[in-house]
């Protein structure tokens, strides 16, 4: 009965949405299980090889499982980025060619959740494919905003997650290339034709594939997003002294921008800005709460005095330019009350 039912909507997330087969497509319970079943699935199926290739500014759900990967005897190389968050190709070349045969897999995200910062994933899946290691992309932050065909791009295992394109949250799903051998993580019943175990979240499933759908038909709408989000970002850049861009200005997602508003604290700025009904966010949503820089500013060598106020704005197809005035509007006031109460040295 599941594999009825979840075909269906396999459809408009498979074939139109990712560019792949049905029977390729299987239902998780979001982003970090999919990572999770991606890296742990391709481990067992590659042993004895110990060695995983990263980068220094993966998602908590990828980084802090290779951190416990590493604890368990992993050889873990994580590749490092520049000042603007790109991937050092050089870096990734060597550490892939010196000893591929011990190369389990390579496990690196398509754009940064922090700074959507691009990776050039169809490059490094055709570095991978000469040399026979299997490439894990995270594209939970690309899919449903720009187009993406797994197979095109040659990878072999692509998680993403609902949330990221309007849909529930609680249900990702993973594309396993067809004929690529991955165990379960999840061990239980036949369902998801025995890659998954356990009853699907069925709702989850559904509200997916219509997302997939509506997000698929807005595509060519994110020209405009692009042109919000750069409105947005210059006008801060030009009218609040001592702001910063932080991630490459043109090879990143065209609906996120990361700005650096020296010597604040990016809690404080959130605080004053969601009183007037403007909500952005830490960094990452998974790392807010915590007072230090996140991992990626770190990676990328930004000044503390800029990655401690670092703020990401986030824009969709249903961002309004209203929206954006209304932001604009508010910010400098909020940067001005703070830098009355910690001038800027």
């Amino acid at each position: 009965m599941g594999e009825r039912w979840s075909g269906k909507k396999k459809c408009g997330i498979s074939k139109s949405l990712v560019g792949c087969g049905e029977s390729e497509i299987l239902f998780t319970g979001g982003g970090t299980e999919s990572v999770n079943t991606a890296i742990r699935g391709l481990l067992a199926a590659r042993a004895p090889r110990r060695k995983i290739i990263t980068t220094t500014v993966e998602h908590s759900a990828t980084r802090e499982l290779c951190s416990q990967l590493q604890k368990e005897g992993f050889e873990v190389v994580e590749i490092p980025v520049g000042s603007d968050g790109l991937l050092d190709r050089d870096r990734f070349s060597q550490e892939l060619s010196a000893k591929a045969e011990q190369v389990a897999l390579v496990t690196l995200m398509w754009a940064n959740n922090e700074t959507g910062v691009l990776f050039p994933v169809s490059w490094v899946g055709s570095q991978c494919q000469k040399l026979k290691v299997p490439f894990h992309c995270d594209a939970t932050q690309v899919v449903g905003k720009a187009p993406v065909d797994v197979r095109a791009a040659a990878m072999d295992v692509v998680s993403f997650a609902s949330h990221k394109f309007h849909g529930p949250k609680g249900v990702g799903a993973l594309y396993v290339r067809r004929g690529l051998r991955m165990p379960p993580l999840v061990i239980g019943g036949p369902q998801e034709r025995g890659r998954r175990g356990g009853t699907e979240n069925v709702p989850g499933i559904v509200g997916m594939g219509k997302a997939a759908e509506l997000a698929l038909a807005s595509l060519p709408t994110m020209d405009g997003v692009r042109a919000l989000r750069d409105r947005l970002e210059r006008h801060i850049l030009e009218s609040i002294p001592h702001t910063r861009l932080n991630g490459h200005p043109t090879e990143r997602l065209p609906n996120t921008t990361n700005i650096g508003f020296y010597q604040l604290e990016a809690e404080a700025i959130l605080l004053l800005l969601s009183e007037q009904g403007v909500y952005a966010s830490a960094g990452s949503a998974c790392s807010s709460g915590s007072l230090e820089p996140s991992a990626v500013l770190r990676a990328m060598r930004v000044d503390d005095r800029y990655a401690h106020g670092a703020v990401r704005f986030s824009l969709s197809h249903y961002t309004t330019d209203a929206e954006v005035d209304r932001a604009l509007a508010v910010l400098p006031q909020t940067v001005d009350r703070l830098r009355a109460v910690l001038p800027v040295a």
